[in-house]
């Protein structure tokens, strides 16, 4: 059985819900009335007025008439003549509007008179143009003062007209006026009864539901500032009030629960990341040394051979400059033994490299180089350009029958600085190419000529200096076609 208590609750309910919905019910109607009401009274105005803005806008055309007609007979161009038909036309459309009537009231019979005048200022403006066309120049110009004649006694009765037409519009704006005053004194007054009537209900309701509501509000405004110690109001009722002020207080502790939680878990996950990321660091180095360390003594070998037979064969300046550049050669790769030097320095073990080659292929390596010079100084991995350049002549240059050709380009592209090693050798094929660019590519152990820095190793070099998997590209139209090796370097 439902109690008497809780049918003087629902019955209390359904009175508020209509105190609360008839005022407002009532104040959307008023506001629909006033609204009705206005919208009809700019109706009118638009209305009222409406004659004097059509009297402005044919005097308007009237005077872009005069000045086109004038500007013809003053210049005689195409363009001149095209504006005047232009505004001619203009004028006529407005002209139709006019009222031809037979009415003997004085605003009428002047715009009866203003009518016929300005069909005969067409006639004399038409005349005075074809009579400009025609070369009659005593004609077009006397014309054209009677044209004229006639433009001041329209435009003189045009607002002669306009005047009157304002007067009379004005006493209809004045009677609109004094209706649109009268629907907002009455809805001042209704918008009083309202208000009052709306004041009384929320004096009736604030003992029972403001107070409750003020304190939980309160509460909410402290914890959405981060005060989650702030005392939590009481629940005194089993009310829909109630029940949201103990679901809050509930929120409340949950919340703060949570976020001691969730403090302790950030800080364990900090301190798990920080030692991941020295881990990291610590992988990073130990991989780069390893890489920068892997050196062929075949090369050393080979190369120090060529030198004592290069000895052997020629007088002891030139063989001094040969070992020179080998001594230089292995300096560098001993001196720059470090993570990062500059494009400069690189380049110039390249031009180191390409001697020494030169002088065991007897000269046949042609080596150019396109360098922008203002690029020189970035910094890149050590021993990355040589061993590409090496890559290029061990598989690219070495067995072909044609001249040997290697070139070195150092350009800007965007934000990128592009070294390219081309050259115009046996070429890769696809599968191949596709090996080498995702590191599948085993070279071949046995080459003596190698100093032991691969293209695997300087493709892992970089993707590890730049942490990123895109800096170098190869390219290669297949057999026979040349390669291109292409590092894409962040500026």
């Amino acid at each position: 059985m439902v109690s008497k208590k809780s049918i003087k609750s629902m019955s209390l309910r359904k009175k508020m819900i209509m105190a609360f919905c008839l005022p407002t019910i009532l104040l959307f109607l008023v506001n629909m009335m006033l609204y009705l009401g206005t919208t009809r009274v700019l109706n009118s105005l638009d209305v009222v007025y409406s004659s004097n803005n059509a009297l402005n806008q044919l005097n308007t055309a009237l005077e872009s008439l005069q000045n086109a007609t004038e500007g013809y007979l003053n210049t005689k161009t195409s363009d001149a003549l095209e504006q005047y038909y232009i505004r001619e036309q203009e004028y006529s459309d407005m002209l139709v509007a006019l009222d031809d009537n037979k009415d003997d009231n004085e605003n009428r019979v002047m715009e009866r008179n203003i009518r016929h005048m300005s069909q005969n200022y067409l006639e004399l403006t038409n005349q005075a143009v074809e009579s400009k066309r025609g070369g009659n120049v005593e004609k077009y110009k006397n014309i054209y003062e009677e044209a004229t004649r006639t433009f001041s006694y329209i435009e003189s009765s045009i607002n002669s007209l306009n005047n009157k037409q304002f007067v009379n519009n004005s006493k209809s704006y004045g009677a609109m006026m004094a209706a649109l005053q009268t629907i907002e004194r009455l809805n001042i007054i209704t918008l009083v009864i309202i208000g009052l009537a709306n004041l009384a209900f929320v004096v009736l309701i604030a003992s029972t539901i403001a107070g409750p509501l003020v304190r939980l509000a309160a509460t909410a405004d402290s914890v959405s500032k981060g005060d989650f110690d702030v005392p939590l109001p009481p629940v005194r009722s089993n009310d829909e009030v109630g029940v949201v002020t103990g679901a809050f207080n509930k929120m409340v502790i949950s919340i703060k629960d949570y976020i001691a939680k969730l403090t302790e878990s950030m800080e364990a996950t900090r301190k798990l990341r920080e030692n991941e990321l020295i881990m990291e660091n610590h992988v990073k180095d130990a991989e780069l040394k390893y890489l920068q360390s892997q050196i062929n003594p075949h090369f050393l070998f080979n190369t120090l051979n060529a030198g004592a037979q290069l000895a052997m064969m020629e007088g002891a300046d030139r063989t001094s400059n040969y070992i020179q550049r080998v001594a230089d050669f292995f300096r560098y790769n001993i001196k720059k033994n470090k993570d990062v030097v500059t494009l400069k320095e690189e380049i110039e073990l390249v031009d180191i490299y390409i001697y020494i080659i030169n002088v065991r292929f007897a000269g046949e390596i042609q080596f150019t180089k396109e360098i922008d010079e203002s690029l020189l100084d970035i910094k890149i991995p050590s021993m990355i350009l040589q061993p590409i350049v090496e890559n290029s002549i061990n598989y690219g240059l070495r067995n072909i029958e044609w001249a040997k050709k290697i070139k070195l380009s150092v350009y800007e592209l965007g934000d990128y600085v592009c070294i390219s090693v081309k050259d115009n050798g046996a070429g890769i094929e696809k599968e191949t190419l596709d090996k080498i660019l995702n590191g599948s590519f085993v070279s071949n152990p046995n080459k003596s000529d190698s100093n032991g820095v691969g293209l695997n190793n300087c493709i892992e070099r970089l993707n590890i200096f730049y942490e990123r998997d895109d800096v170098l590209d190869i390219i290669s139209e297949g057999k026979d076609k040349g390669t291109e090796t292409i590092l894409y370097l962040p500026k």
